[in-house]
């Protein structure tokens, strides 16, 4: 009695935003089935072009009952995800998590920092990457992957922000029960995700999950320390998002607590 559905919901970004810990999270419900890697569908074009029976069938089997969830972080912030994703379903729910946009600047250095070490090349500090001639080098990825404004505006252009829910990844992290209540909610789902779910791993210092009797913590590459960031930088990072960050609070009615 089962079956590949393509997604009713998708994890549409962002990167280093807690993509993975939601999903994880998520697929405790017995009413969620997810996708087991990240498909990139609808942001490279080489996938594109295989069609939707080429994305069905990247899906798990799933019930009836069951809402099926792919997550990819890249489509929050591709130019062509929002009208090819509206295309399949002008209807789908969107799930968007974000967490404080200098922040998310480090941890994405970070995981590329760690790339580059274990594939023994060469690395810069944060610091020269982000400086450049003693101005903010604002045409770096990271730092342009996290103009939340910039990339929402795109996405209100083809869904409604009541089909976009945001959610904290701050919060997640520190707290998951509300954040992820909110999305039962929001998913019209009985509510089965409750606190025994969680405990707190001291060593790797975030919430674990248990479920079906067994205990999984997300992969070791995730929650690695950051670098410690000259305070004049961190500085110019949370200056340079303020207007951003205030322009996005009123595109989406609601403030998070970021720098």
């Amino acid at each position: 009695g089962t079956s590949r559905q393509i997604p009713q919901t998708i994890i549409i970004g962002v990167r280093k935003g807690g993509t993975r810990a939601l999903l994880e999270m998520l697929d405790i419900h017995p009413n969620i089935v997810v996708a087991a890697t990240e498909v990139h569908f609808f942001d490279w074009d080489e996938n594109y072009v295989k069609g939707i029976e080429w994305y069905r069938n990247l899906m798990p089997f799933s019930y009836g009952n069951q809402i099926t969830i792919e997550k990819t972080p890249g489509y929050f912030t591709s130019p062509q995800a929002p009208e090819r994703i509206h295309d399949m379903n002008s209807s789908i729910k969107l799930l968007l998590i974000l967490r404080d946009p200098t922040e998310r600047v480090i941890s994405d250095y970070t995981q590329v920092y760690y790339n580059r070490v274990e594939s023994r090349k060469p690395v810069q500090l944060f610091e020269d990457i982000v400086i450049k001639n003693g101005v903010l080098n604002t045409k770096y990825k990271a730092i342009q992957r996290s103009l939340y404004d910039v990339h929402m505006e795109k996405w209100l252009k083809h869904f409604s922000l009541d089909q976009i829910h945001i959610v904290d990844g701050n919060t997640l992290i520190k707290d998951p029960l509300p954040e992820l209540q909110k999305v039962e909610r929001f998913l019209n789902l009985p509510s089965r995700i409750m606190s025994s779910n969680f405990y707190f791993n001291q060593t790797k210092g975030f919430y674990c999950i248990r479920s079906d009797g067994r205990e999984r913590c997300l992969h070791e590459s995730k929650g690695r320390p950051h670098p410690l960031v000259n305070s004049t930088v961190l500085e110019q990072l949370y200056s340079y998002f303020r207007e951003h960050n205030a322009k996005f609070y009123r595109m989406v009615n609601h403030s998070f607590d970021w720098h």
